[in-house]
């Protein structure tokens, strides 16, 4: 059986042609469809999803920004404490060592004294001369310094006083005598202090007897009234 054919024989549909494109090729503006309508739909829901999360993080942002804050104070307060040990140890194993030279040091003050004394009377020579140069070199380099000189102002922080004379010419305390020299070590550390005699600002000389009759005043004169009655006494007693 054969198909009924239209007025002008062809079929009566023909094909359907459909532009999907997003963008209009006349106005060049963004076609709206209903499928692109959902798909922003679904966009919007997703960013208020989103934001919503957001939101719900931000306290637990908060907390981990506070943490963090926390343990960088707390590393800057560790190092600062360690720090200041390493300073510290430092110090006191500088501070034993101070001690120890000076105890060991201090061992060698006799034979030191002796060492000046034989100077002083020329009976240091030969081998002897030798070995104490080499003795007070030694000493030196390890910070041993001597002190305590004929003419220099006293001061109890590095002087002994054995005894004091008063002297009309000293305005102050002053050192006169060196019994013994005195020896520092390190910082100014006094390992043993001078000794020495020290004259002090004394009161002024005492007049002798023939100097206070020369410098006495004269009599003043007796009135003439007085002189007769001397002249009278005296005669009557002759």
């Amino acid at each position: 059986m054969a198909l009924p054919e239209n007025e002008n024989g062809h079929d009566p549909e023909g094909p359907v042609i459909r532009d999907k494109r997003r963008i209009d090729p006349d106005t060049g503006e963004l076609r709206f469809s209903e499928e692109t309508e959902a798909d922003t739909g679904v966009e919007t829901v997703d960013a208020e999803t989103a934001g919503a999360a957001d939101a719900a993080q931000q306290p637990e942002l908060a907390e981990v920004q506070q943490q963090l804050v926390e343990r960088t104070n707390d590393l800057k307060r560790l190092q600062a404490e360690y720090a200041n040990y390493r300073k510290r140890v430092e110090r006191d194993r500088a501070a034993v060592q101070e001690q120890a030279l000076a105890q060991v040091v201090g061992e060698l003050l006799p034979i030191l004294d002796d060492i000046g004394r034989a100077r002083e009377h020329d009976e240091l020579s030969g081998g002897f001369k030798s070995v104490g140069e080499s003795l007070e070199a030694l000493v030196s380099r390890l910070g041993l310094r001597k002190f305590g000189e004929t003419g220099e102002e006293f001061d109890p922080n590095f002087h002994e006083a054995l005894t004091m004379v008063p002297s009309a010419e000293a305005t102050v305390p002053t050192v006169i005598e060196v019994f013994q020299p005195g020896y520092l070590i390190g910082e100014e550390r006094v390992l043993r202090p001078a000794r020495v005699v020290v004259a002090g600002p004394g009161e002024e000389s005492v007049e002798t007897p023939a100097e206070a009759v020369t410098e006495q005043e004269p009599e003043p004169p007796a009135e003439p009234g007085e002189s007769a009655t001397g002249s009278e006494a005296d005669g009557e007693r002759s």
